[in-house]
C-alpha cells in the first residue's frame, strides 16, 4: 500500500450524514460592560452591509470616536435588561433551540449561533460537521429580509464554507414576513396579551427596526416586507376598536432613516389625546436590548412625558407556544425531504 493511501485511511470521518438545524440572531456581547460593548460593536458596525460607507472613510469614525463614547452608554442599557442567564437575546435563542430540538427529535441536531459575538455562526457549522451533520437547514430568525440580517448570515456562512474542504449540503430557510403559520401565532399572541392587560390600548404600534431610507430606494425588499406583515397582522387580529400604527425604531447616525419613528410617533400620540397605548415588535424573534430597553423602557418614559397614561410592551413570540409552533411549522417544511 502505498504512503498517499496509508494517509487516507488513517484519517477516518464520521460515518452518520446526520441532519442539523441552525438558528441564527443578531448577536449580544458577552457582558454588560463596556470593554464587552465594545468588542461587539467593533464586530457589528464593521460590517459593510451594516454600514453602507466606505470603509477607508468609516474606520477612522468608528476607532476614532463611537467605539470610544458608545460603549458605556449602551452597557448602561444592557445592564437594566441582563438577566441570570446573560443576554436576554442569548438565553432566548438558546431555549428556542432546546425547545426546537424536543419537537423534532433526535433524527435532528438543533444548535444556535451569533452573527456577532458568541457563539460564532463558523465555530458552530464546524462543530456540527465534526457531529456528522452533513445536512444542515440554515435558518436566519429574522422574518422580513434584509441585507443587514439576513444577507450577512449568508455571507458568514460562505466564508466559512470558503474555508472548508468537507463543505455540508446547506438548505436555507426563506424570509416568511406573510407566512400564514408566522401572522397566526402573531395574532395569537398578541391577542392573548393584550387580553390579559389591565385596560383596554387605543392604540398598537408595531414598531420594527429602521434602516437608511436609501436601503429601500437601492432594492431592499425591507421596507414593503414590513408594510405586508403589518397590513396582514391587523386582518388577522380583528380588533375593530384597536387603531394599528407601523413605526420604526433604533435609528443611527445623521442618514434619513425609514419614517415614522417610533420614538417620534410615542410623543405624537400622547399629545394628541392617545392615553392607553400599547407597543409590539413583531420583526424580532426574540426580545433583546432593542425591545426590553428601548421600547419598554424609553418608549414608556416616552409617552408618559408626553402626556400618556397606560403603556405596555407586548413581549415577542420567545419561546411561547404559539412562536414555537410557527417554528417548528417552518423548519418542517424545509426539511421536507431530508425527514419525514
Amino acid at each position: 500500500m502505498n504512503a498517499a493511501m496509508m494517509q487516507t485511511s488513517d484519517h477516518s470521518q464520521p460515518a452518520n450524514r446526520g441532519i442539523g438545524v441552525l438558528l441564527v440572531n443578531l448577536g449580544t456581547p458577552d457582558a454588560p460592560t463596556p470593554a464587552a460593548v465594545r468588542r461587539y460593536l467593533g464586530e457589528f458596525l464593521s460590517d459593510p452591509r451594516v454600514i453602507e460607507i466606505p470603509q477607508i472613510a468609516w474606520q477612522p469614525i468608528l476607532r476614532g470616536i463611537i467605539l470610544n463614547t458608545r460603549p458605556k452608554k449602551s452597557a448602561h442599557a444592557y445592564e437594566q435588561v441582563w438577566t441570570d442567564q446573560g443576554s436576554p437575546l442569548a438565553a432566548i435563542t438558546a431555549g428556542q433551540a432546546e425547545l426546537l430540538q424536543q419537537r423534532l427529535g433526535d433524527a435532528v441536531q438543533v444548535e444556535w449561533a451569533m452573527r456577532y459575538g458568541r457563539p460564532a455562526i463558523a465555530d458552530v457549522l464546524q462543530r456540527m460537521m465534526d457531529a456528522g451533520c452533513h445536512r444542515i437547514l440554515l435558518a436566519p430568525l429574522y422574518p422580513q429580509y434584509c441585507g443587514a440580517t439576513t444577507a450577512t448570515v449568508v455571507d458568514k456562512v460562505g466564508e466559512k464554507l470558503g474555508a472548508m474542504r468537507w463543505q455540508p449540503t446547506l438548505r436555507q430557510l426563506p424570509p416568511y414576513y406573510d407566512d400564514p403559520a408566522y401572522i397566526a401565532a402573531l395574532a395569537a399572541d398578541l391577542g392573548r396579551q393584550i387580553d390579559a392587560l389591565d385596560f383596554d390600548p387605543e392604540v398598537l404600534l408595531l414598531s420594527f427596526h429602521g434602516m437608511p431610507e436609501r436601503t429601500a430606494r437601492l432594492g431592499d425588499p425591507y421596507h414593503s416586507q414590513c408594510l405586508e406583515t403589518a397590513r396582514l397582522l391587523e386582518t388577522a387580529l380583528a380588533r375593530p376598536g384597536l387603531r394599528l400604527r407601523t413605526t420604526f425604531q433604533s435609528r443611527f447616525g445623521r442618514a434619513k432613516w425609514l419614517e415614522p419613528a417610533t420614538d417620534v410617533v410615542l410623543g405624537e400620540e400622547a399629545k394628541q389625546g392617545t392615553r392607553r397605548l400599547a407597543i409590539a415588535a413583531p420583526g424580532f424573534s426574540a426580545d433583546c436590548l432593542e425591545t426590553l430597553e428601548e421600547l419598554a423602557i424609553r418608549g414608556k418614559e416616552q409617552f408618559e412625558e408626553a402626556g400618556g397614561t397606560q403603556f405596555a410592551a407586548l413581549a415577542c413570540l420567545n419561546t411561547g407556544d404559539a412562536g414555537m409552533a410557527m417554528l417548528e411549522t417552518l423548519v418542517r417544511r424545509e426539511l421536507a425531504g431530508w425527514i419525514g
